[in-house]
């Protein structure tokens, strides 16, 4: 079954701004429910704190523990109190109407789940943000959202109090602390204390929208992605479901924030839909996770690539035979980086394709059937197909461009400029050129933008990357275009080095040779530049259009 716009059912909401501002019907991709009969079957309304919150008492899991920071644990039942209690006080103290937005602030902590809990509880829309962002950038996602109601970490609240000053958009603002312990500043807290912990959740309609997700701006200004209450339940029982397959006696960390969609579905929206628990990091350093997989037994992780290669070398000094699963997305997982962490650790890591505009991972494979140097399959409930430029699936081991169907999609916030480059004749095109061998495996040649093309030769800027990072002196990489007058473009690789390596004249020949000698000699970076640090967006994205930018400034 595919349709335009899944349900149908008219909206709950009496504030429509949300969907009013979906983009037209002929400029969605169409959504198919077919592949997972969970998803086939959801009722035309479905609220996701009542399908995941409330069934979890049902299933018995209320005395079960569901996050935990530092010292502090909570239960199933304490976590839907506090839901609870919020939404009675968006409703009663806030006049939230049905369907409006509320910014969320906050680093990961089990008060920042409990906020986004009772939002949609109320039926408002979370509007969840990088805890980096200064103020001019919360001004942009405040006005282009139209928020009304803000909830920010009281250590957060200087910046808040900056976009406050900019904005009028903003009616109530109130604070809490990490781990709901309150104190002088916590006016959220002190507001819930007056409050029952009894709420009936808003009966919201499947496709109501439960969340806009602005993207982490490796291209430039963000985009607001809209999630409807259906895709955040649809990706647990995809991804979550099929690939991480989690149980409850899981105990999940990782270091994505929740505001990016990674960190939200895999590190709370799963393990909660399988009564499984979080450990929130309290800082995202490669030797305090490995000390927090160790003192707490964790057994699943969610990350970054350039954080498993880190942990990779220090393994060795801790005893992290409680995990079994690694979980890898935000950039393609490099067969080195991959190869590194399976040697060190035993654990085949599961590398992911996701974006934010589709909610979650829709290209992956188990940990048993990932293969290193690719990404994996379509995930069981999506289906993917590599086109040439006119949409015409090209045979295997060609490149091509990526196109996604299945029951998320891209659905931009008043975007139509933007939202047709995503979709595409009712297929999501996500921006990645991929090449899909003869087992329907999926191999990342590149971004779309990552291409570089020298003296007519198309050149992937990451498989350059992958070969470099095998090199003992090569810590971090970046390989993009340099302009180049006789050849249009040259391959330039821009290197952070590992101690102990000086970046000599011989060393830059050394680099060059290695290349030449591991894959074909037209790929090797004709110019190298060593650099400290590269730039990287808050959740860990390499942000190669900045390096493109000074190239060409």
């Amino acid at each position: 079954m595919t349709s335009k716009l899944p349900g149908g059912v008219p909206t709950a909401y009496q504030d429509t701004f949300a969907s009013d501002n979906l983009p037209p019907a002929d400029a969605l991709p169409e959504f198919d429910f077919s592949g997972v009969p969970d998803i086939a079957s959801y009722p035309d309304h479905l609220n996701v704190a009542a399908e995941l919150l409330d069934n979890a008492i049902t299933q018995g899991f209320g005395d079960n523990p569901v996050l935990h920071l530092g010292d502090s644990t909570w239960t199933y039942r304490e976590l839907l109190d506090r839901a609870n209690r919020i939404a009675e006080v968006l409703t009663e103290d806030c006049g939230l109407v049905t369907g409006n937005r509320v910014l969320l602030r906050a680093p990961n902590t089990p008060m920042l789940v409990a906020a986004w809990f009772g939002v949609v509880k109320a039926g408002g829309i979370c509007v969840a943000t990088m805890p980096l962002l200064r103020a001019r950038e919360l001004q942009y996602v405040i006005e282009k959202s139209q928020v009304s109601i803000a909830f920010c970490d009281t250590g957060l609240a200087e910046e808040m109090a900056g976009a406050l000053e900019l904005t009028d958009s903003i009616k109530h603002t109130l604070y809490f602390s990490k781990t709901g312990s309150g104190g002088e500043a916590a006016t959220l807290e002190t507001a819930c204390d007056g409050k029952s912990g009894q709420f009936s959740t808003v009966k919201t309609a499947a496709d109501d929208i439960a969340l806009i997700s602005f993207t982490s701006g490796t291209t430039g200004q963000p985009k607001g992605a809209m999630h409807f209450h259906r895709d955040i339940i649809a990706s647990a029982d995809t991804c979550g479901r099929y690939v991480t397959k989690l149980v409850p006696d899981d105990i999940v960390t990782g270091t994505p924030p929740l505001a990016f969609t990674f960190g939200l579905g895999g590190i709370t929206i799963f393990p909660i839909r399988f009564g499984a628990s979080t450990r929130f990091l309290e800082n995202p350093f490669p030797d305090h996770i490995l000390e927090t997989i160790q003192n707490y037994k964790i057994t699943q992780i969610y990350t970054a690539p350039t954080a498993y290669r880190a942990m990779a070398e220090m393994a060795k000094d801790y005893d992290i035979s409680s995990l079994r699963q690694g979980v890898s997305a935000g950039e393609t997982l490099p067969k080195a980086t991959w190869k590194a962490f399976h040697e060190a650790t035993g654990i085949r890591l599961i590398d992911g394709l996701g974006s934010t505009e589709m909610f979650h991972i829709f290209i992956s494979a188990t940990p048993e059937d990932m293969r290193a140097g690719f990404t994996g399959k379509a995930v069981p409930g999506y289906r993917a197909r590599v086109v040439d430029d006119n949409g015409n699936e090209v045979p295997p081991g060609t490149p091509g461009q990526l196109a996604v169907q299945g029951p998320t999609g891209c659905k931009y916030l008043d975007d139509l400029d933007r939202q047709p480059n995503y979709v595409k004749d009712g297929w999501n095109y996500p921006g990645d050129v991929y090449e899909m061998d003869e087992d329907s495996y999926f191999k990342y040649v590149a971004r779309a933008d990552d291409m570089i093309i020298s003296s007519g030769y198309n050149i992937s800027g990451p498989e350059v990357e992958s070969v470099l990072l095998e090199h003992e002196a090569v810590a971090e990489c970046a390989v993009i275009a340099s302009p180049d007058p006789d050849r249009g473009n040259i391959v330039k690789a821009v290197i952070v080095l590992r101690a102990g390596f000086d970046g000599t004249d011989e060393l830059v020949k050394t680099l060059q040779d290695f290349v030449k000698n591991e894959i074909a000699p037209y790929k090797y970076p004709r110019a190298i530049t060593f650099i400290d640090e590269l730039p990287k967006t808050q959740t860990g994205k390499l942000q190669r259009y900045r390096l493109r930018d000074l190239e060409t400034s």
